[in-house]
């Protein structure tokens, strides 16, 4: 892109990013906890048919995938976005309403605006604004809007079977530097049965707790991956579960949820018979007790009504400093913001797993602080929206370009 063609597209973004403020906002003010983005995914479509792309639909998982067409000379490219948002808490503990859609000292305020309503939108806006410009890519770019990311990812699970781009870009936080990875998630059950009976003849059952505390003891001395870029594999219980709630009995089983963090090249089955070991000694040191490991599965249910059991596993993956898609990518923003990019590695799990998994190379470029996601208060810069909004257009006019 010349210096000229770059000032032209800072001036068309220019004129567009109050439209998408505000259409930022609509979409904050619109509560969408997962398997409920129904009236979200309606305003995303809207919007898309309104800005001139040429084919707008929603898949019967409940995606919504716009289309611009290409000039038929390189590849397509999809961003990807997703519409749900984690819980917001109590409403009395934010300096702004969760759903207010509030801008303050610079900032737009609200659940889910950094993850990722914000970035969503200046995605729409900036292949709307291609559509507008009459700015044909080289290759098709497709823009998705996908449900159900905070629950493991069955939205772009689902898409890619329909949807299958040369290469992807994933609107995660990377406060407008490119991200090229990450670790996974592996959430894993494990469950220990013993034997209940009143809390008073403690000898006569079997105490599911004392496998399971000494279990999550031993978690400390696992000899965990390690990877170059990515650094270690990381485990941490979380959830602790029985089957009771009175106080005065021992129970019958208790559950420890544990979130793994796998590097590249450790899979849910590596993750599985490490921890076995540990498990099978925990339980021959308590007579009677028996136990398993399974991955935690969630019976997931979409607002369009389709129903999955699905894994809470987000595949990790990794691509070279020095691979092509990386380098361009990095190259477009830089010319584009006039300014030097960053090449980081994310530190939480993205749709760019299941994408990468599907076979489609996937780089992250997202305008939203990583510190800001799932917290109480969460904002985003509006000066980094409007950065991000000029980001998604010069990679959505630039990145289908064939190399050499």
């Amino acid at each position: 892109m010349s210096d000229n063609q770059n000032h032209d597209l800072a001036r068309f973004v220019e004129r567009q990013t109050q439209a998408m403020i505000s259409f930022c906002q609509r979409i904050v003010q619109t509560p969408s906890l997962p398997g409920e983005e129904g009236q979200v995914a309606a305003l995303v479509r809207a919007e898309m048919e309104a800005l001139g792309y040429d084919d707008v639909w929603i898949d019967d998982w409940g995606n919504v995938v716009g289309l611009l067409r290409g000039r038929g000379v390189g590849r397509s490219v999809m961003f990807n976005g997703h519409m749900d948002h984690v819980d917001p808490g109590r409403a009395d503990e934010w300096p702004h309403p969760p759903y207010g859609g509030q801008i303050h000292e610079g900032r737009l305020w609200g659940r889910g605006v950094a993850d990722m309503k914000g970035p969503l939108a200046a995605m729409v806006y900036a292949v709307g604004l291609l559509a507008q410009e009459v700015l044909r890519p080289p290759g098709d770019v497709y823009v998705a809007a996908v449900v159900q990311e905070e629950v493991g990812g069955l939205g772009t699970r689902k898409l890619v079977e329909t949807v299958r781009p040369d290469v992807a870009v994933v609107g995660e936080a990377t406060s407008n530097q490119l991200a090229r990875g990450h670790r996974g998630r592996i959430e894993v059950v494990v469950r220990v049965s013993g034997k209940a009976v009143h809390a008073s003849v403690p000898d006569q059952g079997v105490n599911p707790h004392y496998v399971l505390a000494r279990f999550v003891q031993r978690l400390e001395t696992l000899s965990l991956a390690e990877d170059e870029t990515f650094g270690r594999s990381s485990v941490a219980p979380t959830l602790y579960l029985t089957d009771q709630q009175s106080s005065n009995v021992i129970p019958g089983e208790g559950r420890v949820h544990l979130d793994w963090r796998n590097v590249p090249g450790e899979g849910p089955e590596e993750v599985l018979d490490q921890l076995r070991p540990v498990l099978e000694t925990c339980l021959s040191e308590v007579e009677g007790s028996e136990g398993e490991l399974t991955l935690h599965t969630r019976d997931l249910r979409t607002y369009t009504g389709r129903t999955e059991t699905f894994p809470a596993v987000f595949p990790s993956f990794g691509l070279s400093a020095r691979h092509e898609l990386v380098q361009r990518g990095q190259a477009i923003l830089a010319r584009a913001f006039s300014r030097p990019v960053e090449v980081v590695i994310w530190r939480f799990a993205t749709d760019g797993g299941h994408l990468m998994e599907a076979g489609v190379p996937t780089i992250g470029f997202g305008p939203a602080e990583a510190e800001q996601l799932h917290v109480v208060g969460e904002s985003v810069p509006v000066a980094m929206l409007q950065e991000g909004l000029l980001g998604y257009t010069a990679l959505a006019l630039e990145l289908g370009q064939e190399s050499g």
